[in-house]
C-alpha cells in the first residue's frame, strides 16, 4: 500500500471521507473518496451552480473514465472528467447528478 492510499484509510477511518461504489464497473468497485458539492456563482451571479467533484487514489478506482457512473450517499452521478493530480497517484472526477435514476 502507498502513501496516498495509507492517507486515504486515515481519513476515512476519521469520518472525512464518503463510500462511492462504481455501478458500471465490470466488477463492483467501492473505495473511499473525498466528496465535495460546492456552489458558485455563475451568469454575473444571477444563479448558483454546483461543482461536485471526488478525489481518490489512482488505484483504488483503476480505469474509471467520462462516461462512468458512480453512487455516493444513495445518489447517482456521472463522470465528465478525470484528471490527474500531482504525481499521478491520486485523480479529480468532475459529477453530473442524474435526477429521477
Amino acid at each position: 500500500m502507498g502513501l496516498i492510499e495509507s492517507f486515504y484509510q486515515a481519513a476515512a477511518r476519521a469520518g472525512f471521507l464518503v463510500r462511492c461504489r462504481w455501478l458500471n464497473s465490470s466488477l463492483p468497485l467501492e473505495t473511499w473518496v473525498n466528496f465535495k458539492a460546492v456552489d458558485e456563482s455563475v451568469l454575473n451571479g444571477l444563479t448558483l451552480s454546483t461543482e461536485t467533484t471526488i478525489t481518490f487514489p489512482a488505484s483504488s478506482l483503476h480505469g474509471i473514465a467520462a462516461g462512468a457512473v458512480v453512487e455516493i450517499r444513495g445518489d447517482r452521478y456521472q463522470v465528465r472528467e478525470v484528471r490527474s493530480l500531482g504525481d499521478g497517484s491520486e485523480l479529480r472526477a468532475t459529477l453530473t447528478k442524474l435526477d429521477g435514476v
